[in-house]
């Protein structure tokens, strides 16, 4: 049996009398490449929030390899092994992308404190950091400020971050916004790179990238689940197509 690694129960957000997700019963396996779909205003993003430790919910529970983390801080559960990417990154964008993602192993290695001195200081931080860089294949950019990266490496950068954190549970929102649909399949080529059991949750517009990425796919719609499956078996759902997939132009 594959463990599990998150679930909610009757997860529900309200913000005042807007209903923005409602009895939302989820699963996520280990190893899993499960991808959230659904019309903007779906409630997907609240959803990462929720899990994320970003909002509290108005009731139900998250749990976390069976844990209750439902009170948790968002700062708890990046410790306990959840970690995110935002659908507008949030980098040090004057630092070099060496310096972004040894800031992130430093947090794991409990050697944030000495990141005030020079990285150099740190050699195990430092090599870390180049096995990510390299497995992204974004060590020939090491030295470069992420200013000076096109946009979807620096898409690149924030997953590097996330990974060095060594997550349990990857929650990625909308990885590829902003890339050029030409280049999104360098998103999809990192992700594929990502270990094997680290449980990969992704929120996307682009479908290509989600039915090419995804085991399995989950539909939100009006802050509700609506409908789940395999890619093949969403992308022949009737009601799917009528409510979602019929709204955007499949290239």
């Amino acid at each position: 049996m594959t463990e599990l690694r998150l679930e909610t129960r009757a997860l529900s957000r309200r913000f005042g009398a807007l209903v923005a997700l409602q009895e939302v019963d989820f699963k996520l396996t280990a190893g899993a490449r499960h991808a959230l779909i659904g019309p903007n205003g779906a409630g997907k993003t609240t959803f990462i929030n929720l899990l994320a430790g970003a909002l509290r919910p108005s009731r139900g529970r998250v749990l976390l390899k069976g844990e209750d983390i439902t009170d948790k801080k968002q700062a708890d559960r990046v410790k306990l092994g959840i970690a995110r990417t935002f659908q507008i990154n949030r980098l040090f964008r004057g630092l070099s992308v060496l310096e972004n993602v040894c800031m992130s192993v430093a947090e794991r290695l409990g050697a944030a404190p000495n990141m005030f001195y020079p990285v150099g200081r740190r050699t195990d931080v430092i090599e870390q950091s180049m096995h990510l860089l390299d497995m992204l294949k974004l060590a020939a950019d090491a030295a470069r400020r992420v200013s000076e990266l096109p946009y979807g490496r620096q898409r690149l950068v924030e997953i590097a971050i996330a990974i060095g954190l060594k997550p349990d549970v990857l929650l990625l929102d909308e990885p590829a916004a902003g890339v050029p649909s030409a280049e999104s399949h360098v998103i999809l080529d990192a992700i594929e790179r990502l270990p094997e059991q680290i449980a990969v949750l992704i929120i996307e517009h682009d479908m290509d990238l989600v039915f090419r990425f995804a085991k399995y796919v989950t539909v939100m719609v009006g802050g509700a689940l609506f409908a789940e499956g395999t890619p093949r078996e969403i992308e022949a759902n009737p009601q799917v197509r009528a409510v979602y997939l019929g709204q955007i132009a499949r290239g």
